[in-house]
């Protein structure tokens, strides 16, 4: 039997929570207890009584989940005034990008905490707890960056559907992984003139068959980035390196060429960005200007859709949690590879190499 918590969210306009009632009823038919913070859910729509209906215990405060508890789910990194909390023999599961933040890094290898990222944990090169959110992240870039085009929000005052007679607005999507698709389907849902690039032409031959050519695929450079980015009204940043720092793939000097209006929606920002002049907002404040075009970069981006968000984590973290839970974490990841490589940081050493590497 295992002590698992689950605090709540303390991040800027953070709304998720790491698990829903069924997954705590999973953990529960599992022996173990499990601890969520008075009012964790609320931000979910899911309300204590929920919680406690599925076998959880409600905790008043955020210090007596973290004491309490021998595994720690949660959905975003801790930041500063959770640091205290960590400890050595604790495990946190939750989406760490260590490599974006040197800060967090010092913190968790200084706590001793065995640290598990979501984002690492990794199949066939595929991501699956964070597929989940990318494919909400995909989706709302098109709704974010359709609303930062409006002309009261400091946008070109472009619809990106058109209207019959009027050109629909130019997207253009970096990256064809599953924010990229995502992004894709919803550009293509509002009748947008959508082009898509990839450096690998397998993918770009699956998304052309998954559109029905709907989708212009482009084989990625510099210079069809470039010479993209300035027919574009909306620029949606999609790039992953898994763990690692995302690759800088527009440059300022690319920007200041773009239309005046442009928006640039980059989804990346959590592994430091894939925009030379991005730097992470909050929903409270989500845009700021670069020369004559506009940036988007909320580092939380689900966080605004949590009701669907937290549903869609929790389904994809809950086998992960029940293995951590019953077998230990050393034995749940010599039985599966994938959740090994989420192995980040242990007892004060890094142990995955991306994030070593991102801070020498």
């Amino acid at each position: 039997m295992v002590l698992v918590g689950i605090p709540k969210e303390v991040k800027n306009n953070e709304f998720r929570v790491s698990n829903t009632p069924a997954g705590v009823h999973s953990l529960v038919l599992a022996g173990h207890t499990v601890f969520v913070e008075k009012g964790a859910g609320l931000g979910s729509s899911i309300t204590d009584s929920e919680y406690v209906k599925a076998g959880a215990t409600i905790l008043d405060t955020a210090d007596e989940v973290w004491a309490k508890s021998e595994m720690i789910i949660k959905v975003k990194e801790p930041i500063a005034e959770e640091y205290h909390r960590m400890r050595k023999g604790q495990i946190l599961f939750t989406y760490l990008h260590l490599a974006a933040s040197r800060e967090c890094t010092d913190a968790i290898v200084k706590s001793g905490v065995t640290a598990i990222a979501y984002e690492t944990v990794e199949v066939n090169r595929f991501l699956p707890l964070l597929a989940p959110m990318s494919e909400v992240a995909g989706r709302m870039s098109i709704q974010v960056g359709a609303a930062a085009l409006q002309r009261p929000n400091g946008g070109r005052g472009v619809l990106l559907g058109g209207v019959p007679g009027v050109a629909p607005g130019k997207v253009v999507i970096l990256g064809g992984g599953s924010v990229g698709v995502s992004a894709a389907a919803m550009a293509i849902g509002l009748r947008a003139d959508v082009t898509l690039l990839d450096i690998n032409l397998k993918r770009l031959g699956e998304i052309d068959e998954m559109f029905h050519g709907q989708v212009k695929t482009v084989a990625s450079s510099p210079y069809a980035i470039e010479e993209h980015c300035m027919q574009a009204d909306l620029v949606v940043g999609g790039v992953l390196i898994p763990g690692a720092a995302a690759p800088k793939l527009v440059t300022d000097a690319m920007v200041a060429k773009m239309k005046p209006g442009s928006v640039l929606v980059d989804v990346a920002i959590d592994q430091g960005g894939c925009f030379e002049g991005s730097h992470a907002t909050t929903h409270a404040d989500p845009t700021f200007k670069v020369h004559n075009s506009l940036y988007y970069c909320v580092a939380n981006m689900p966080g605004a859709v949590p009701a669907t968000s937290t549903a869609a984590l929790s389904n994809a973290t809950l086998k992960y949690s029940l293995a951590l839970a019953n077998k230990g974490w050393q034995k749940a990841m010599e039985d599966d590879a994938a959740l090994a490589a989420g192995l980040n940081v242990h007892e004060g050493k890094i142990m995955y190499a991306a994030v070593a590497a991102a801070h020498g």
